[in-house]
């Protein structure tokens, strides 16, 4: 996560400063700042005139803001900028003592609860968790997904799911994929008036009111001509996706042969759909071993006898979507596997 922090006093700061470092240990990146009349005396890398401004700027460009000092503080500088809970960040405050991590905004998606559970953890205090699903100890869909990167489609289902499962009624689930452990208590599988899915396919709904939740587990493979433009590639990619039924959410990456690491269109996508960019020598995509479709064009230009099969494979999983080609535009998609658990994920520590 990233994490901005400020403090309103030299003892805030301090312990701003030591739950900076003991995050950043845990592989967050943190960034501190104060108020200018604490500059000198702080020495935090930012400082602000307002501390509303500063909130508002964090809003944009962290995961999460910690506030150390009196959370009235905290609700009065965010309180312009909240707007929905699947897109803002988390928000927490911490007294100076450290006794008390309260989340005021995001608990669920956003992670606040967590992040709060992490700082009173640190500190030696409580965390002041109000969400009715984690005080009545019921599952949290919404969490859940959260911690395993799923995209959610559906967020009135997602809040008529816990409601439901606060009232003590059931819920459906489905899953294309295998699931590992128990479901928990109140989630059954089966039809039903309301449930969860997870899924690759954008359009499944098996329930009346259907949560769809996307594992981004897909790579593209992509290759192209000189000069393709960016909208000749989105329209390979999204034709690719569509005939396979699989979301365009379910992308977390876009691979191709090092030769393409420059090509404006092909960069000009990923940064449209926000896709990191995996480039490959020819001698790393020729050494993939499997049966992958040949072309001699590809070969004499490229050094390998294909480059969107082959990255695609080389970024990850195995290939559900052969070689697609149109426009001059080649793609490909390989998917990562997948098993279900419902209990806290691995190497998780907020």
């Amino acid at each position: 996560m990233r994490i901005a922090l400020t403090a309103f006093t030299r003892r805030g700061g301090g312990l701003a400063r030591t739950l900076a470092q003991d995050l950043e240990e845990e592989g967050h990146t943190c960034t501190l700042a104060c108020p200018k009349r604490l500059e000198e005396v702080l020495a935090f890398p930012g400082a602000y005139e307002r501390v509303g401004e500063w909130a508002g700027a964090r809003f944009s460009d962290s995961d999460a803001l910690l506030f150390v000092g009196a959370s009235g503080i905290a609700v009065r500088a965010i309180a312009p900028y909240v707007r929905d809970k699947l897109t803002d960040p988390a928000v927490v405050s911490v007294d100076e003592a450290g006794r008390f991590a309260v989340p005021l905004l995001s608990g669920h998606v956003g992670g606040a609860n967590d992040l709060a559970r992490r700082v009173a953890a640190l500190t030696g205090g409580s965390a002041a968790v109000s969400t009715a699903t984690d005080i009545n100890d019921r599952f949290a869909v919404d969490q859940w997904a959260r911690e395993r990167g799923f995209y959610m489609e559906g967020r009135e289902a997602a809040k008529a799911i816990s409601a439901a499962l606060l009232a003590g009624e059931s819920v459906g689930f489905e899953s294309d994929f295998p699931v590992r452990e128990p479901l928990p208590e109140g989630v059954v599988q089966g039809d039903g008036p309301l449930g969860f899915a997870v899924t690759l396919d954008g359009e499944k709904a098996p329930f009346a009111q259907t949560l769809r939740l996307i594992p981004t587990i897909l790579t593209l493979g992509v290759g192209c001509r000189r000069g393709t433009p960016e909208e000749a590639i989105a329209q390979a990619v999204d034709r690719a996706l569509a005939e396979g039924r699989l979301s365009p959410r379910a992308v977390r990456q876009v691979c191709t042969i090092d030769l393409k690491r420059d090509e404006p269109g092909l960069l000009a996508f990923c940064r449209a759909r926000k896709l990191p960019l995996r480039c490959y020598p020819a001698e790393a995509l020729a050494a993939v071993p499997g049966d992958f479709t040949p072309s001699a064009f590809v070969q004499g230009v490229a050094g390998v006898d294909n480059v969107c099969e082959r990255a695609a494979v080389l970024g990850g999983g195995r290939l559900v979507i052969p070689k697609q080609a149109g426009g001059g535009v080649t793609v490909a998609v390989s998917q990562e596997p997948l098993t279900l658990c419902f209990s806290k994920a691995e190497g998780e520590v907020l």
